[in-house]
């Protein structure tokens, strides 16, 4: 990559502002950015308990269509379900395509290219791969890099909560229709998760994906082998991919920070050799380049990242 810049010319001084808000919490609404002047709104969301324990993340949202037609959901730690009012979702680049309105999808390791050629409009919420057997009744390692209509786990009743969505006039009103429908799919006994996948969970996220896995493997007594197995089944995804995934999260919180560092200083706090080694991971997680996603996705972006996503578990 030529150059240590963070934010390509393209992203003025309100797409920075439009970040900072977000990063703030609360509600953020009708700020044209740069060439992606239009009405956006995004308003983040706390569930109340025991939803908490499973979602790290929820909003609204309301978008212009992206002027280059496409949006990347990109690879995190949160599994992710959306449901989208103002058409169907077209979803392409994982295991399956979809077009539904109502879409969760488990953890993954290369972009979900979604149809943005629309404006978008909906709710989106970040759960934990635990929260797919608890809110769902699926693991998460049979949604790993698949997304699915939300009518497939949670059968009529995501036709009822779509339509309910659609006659809510407020967000707040939007949001207690989500919560009251996954609050009444919350299993009262899920299946207990082994300790040491939660703990190998917690090592991953508290080390920003560094410790070596076998470091890990030798810290909770099983072995790789052993440890992948169990791990992928209850999360979707094996230790290293974990691993891989906990470093670009790091990378992509100080890239969406208007006060960050360079890409350079950036790939050096947050593990990769140097910047060019954070530029072949990106590429290979996000489909393109730091620079490019920023400049196409950056006003964009709601910071969906979860609170405390070491401490919440598998």
């Amino acid at each position: 990559m030529v150059g240590d810049q963070r934010y390509p010319q393209a992203a003025d001084v309100q797409a920075q502002e439009f970040v900072s808000a977000l990063h703030a919490g609360g509600r953020v609404t009708r700020l044209g950015v740069g060439a992606h002047a239009g009405s956006m709104e995004f308003v983040q969301h706390l569930p109340p308990p025991p939803l908490a324990a499973f979602v790290t993340a929820a909003c609204g949202y309301r978008v212009p269509a992206y002027p280059s037609g496409l949006h990347r959901g990109l690879p995190s730690s949160s599994m992710t379900l959306v449901i989208e009012l103002g058409g169907r979702l077209r979803t392409t680049g994982l295991s399956t395509e979809i077009s539904s309105q109502a879409v969760v999808c488990g953890l993954h390791t290369r972009p979900a290219l979604i149809d943005a050629r629309a404006p978008m409009d909906g709710v989106q919420y970040a759960l934990t791969p635990l929260g797919s057997r608890a809110l769902l009744g699926v693991p998460a390692g049979e949604l790993h890099d698949r997304p699915v209509e939300l009518a497939e786990v949670l059968g009529s009743a995501a036709v009822d909560v779509v339509d309910r969505l659609h006659e809510a006039r407020t967000w707040d009103e939007r949001f207690a229709v989500l919560d009251r429908a996954l609050a009444t799919h919350l299993e009262d006994s899920v299946a207990p998760v082994p300790s040491e996948v939660l703990e190998t969970w917690r090592l991953v996220m508290t080390g920003q994906g560094r410790l070596p896995v076998s470091a890990i493997a030798a810290q909770v007594g099983w072995s790789r082998r052993h440890l992948a197995e169990r791990f992928r089944w209850a999360t979707g995804l094996t230790p290293k991919q974990l691993s891989r995934v906990a470093r670009f999260e790091a990378a992509r919180a100080l890239l969406t920070d208007p006060t960050g560092p360079s890409l350079a200083r950036t790939a050096a706090l947050t593990g990769y050799a140097d910047q060019s080694h954070l530029d072949r991971e990106w590429r290979a997680l996000a489909g393109c380049s730091p620079t490019t996603w920023m400049r196409e996705e950056l006003p964009f972006v709601q910071d969906d990242s979860p609170s405390s996503a070491a401490d919440s578990g598998a």
